[in-house]
């Protein structure tokens, strides 16, 4: 490999990534939801007015079953871990004094993500907002529940027609809001290595990419609005080998499996979250340690988003303070440590090459062994991933 021209500048990334010889700065989320609305709207404005960038909701285990909380299936775990949303009441609730068309808001959902949306977009209409300027994510990435977290609902191949049909709609009516956050977070926090969470995340991107064209998308009229959901886990130097052979192999995918012609399309665009499953209950000040080098692991592989865990997470819902401190964990890497404005700062480093190059070569064999079981529906329901 050439000495690179600019830092950063590698064969796999000139023509691709334009953005990566600009001054990089992310938007700065604290996921949270309390157990009602009320609660949860308390946080966020009180995150927005130190400084948070962006909202990021965590939804109970009822509202992301399509539960009503009075179901008796719901029994006990209404606002346990998360916010309970069941009406579109409790959506203005939630978002009472916060104007939607000037924030972005991340939504963890995904079987009932077509309808937190709706209820989201009716709030912003009631606020006068211009719905087209809407800026956010729902996860909307129901593959990833069969593998690896179980709040399903419906059989596979009927939910990818939702996934897609939000696609469609989403285009013209909120062009800029990211349809789909395609998780291989809880793929690594369920116990798969970084190989597989890759692997794993791209070949359900695979099958969206594929159930869109099949429906009469052009890969250029969405692919744009893509957007990835990886962890940062313990090891450092391996998470950003990882978030780096994430980057190349999606370009290639889109530009030769996809024939994608916009470079955007080819843009990797991803939010990172520190491990959970890294935090330890005992001594949990040591979690800030751990969480910084985590998040700083994700800002030198690239991403565009970040949240932090609080220390406390492995005892409960995090204080004020925690989650302040977590904020000002990721504001003290942003504004004082420098490493933003860098691009790709260990590229060229002999070890961080040698392994990005392995953890491609290891996670483009696990695409073509699903692609050989016929696709990634095939490979969830023979039990393979």
């Amino acid at each position: 490999m050439k000495t690179p021209e600019r830092p950063g500048e590698f064969p796999y990334t000139r023509g691709i990534y334009p953005d990566m010889y600009t001054t990089r700065l992310w938007t700065m989320r604290q996921y949270a939801g309390f157990g009602t609305a009320e609660e949860s709207n308390r946080r966020y404005r009180y995150l927005l007015s130190q400084g948070t960038t962006g909202l990021s909701v965590a939804f109970d285990l009822p509202t992301q079953m399509g539960l009503d909380p009075d179901h008796p299936l719901a029994a006990g775990e209404v606002g346990r871990v998360g916010v309970s949303i069941a009406s579109l009441a409790d959506m203005r609730k939630l978002f009472e004094g916060i104007r939607l068309d000037e924030v972005s808001t991340s939504m963890t959902i995904n079987s009932t993500a077509a309808i937190l949306l709706a209820f989201y977009v009716l709030v912003a209409r009631e606020q006068g907002a211009d719905t087209r300027k809407l800026n956010g994510t729902i996860q909307n990435d129901i593959l990833k529940e069969y593998i690896a977290r179980g709040t399903y609902i419906y059989p596979p191949r009927q939910a990818i027609r939702i996934v897609t049909d939000v696609f469609a709609w989403a285009q013209t009516e909120i062009p800029e809001w990211n349809t789909i956050s395609i998780s291989g977070y809880h793929i690594r926090e369920a116990g798969s290595t970084a190989v597989q969470e890759v692997a794993f995340t791209f070949a359900n991107a695979i099958a969206y990419i594929e159930a869109a064209i099949s429906a009469g998308m052009d890969a250029d009229s969405f692919a744009p609005r893509l957007s990835f959901f990886f962890n940062a886990h313990s090891d450092f130097l391996t998470e950003i080998a990882k978030f780096r052979a994430a980057r190349r192999i999606y370009a290639k995918l889109m530009r030769d499996r996809f024939g994608a012609k916009d470079e955007r399309s080819c843009m990797l665009r991803f939010h990172t979250q520190t491990a959970g499953s890294s935090l330890t209950a005992q001594q949990p000040e040591v979690n800030v340690v751990r969480t910084t080098l985590e998040a700083l692991s994700a800002v030198f592989g690239g991403t565009q988003s970040l949240h932090t865990n609080s220390m406390d997470e492995a005892l409960g819902l995090p204080t004020e303070a925690s989650a302040q401190l977590a904020l000002r964990t990721q504001q003290v890497v942003a504004y004082e440590s420098g490493v933003t404005s860098v691009p790709d700062p260990f590229g060229g480093s002999y070890y961080i090459e040698e392994i990005t190059d392995q953890i491609e070569r290891d996670a483009m064999d696990y695409i073509r062994r699903i692609d050989a079981m016929g696709g990634t529906l095939q490979a969830i329901e023979a039990g393979f991933i």
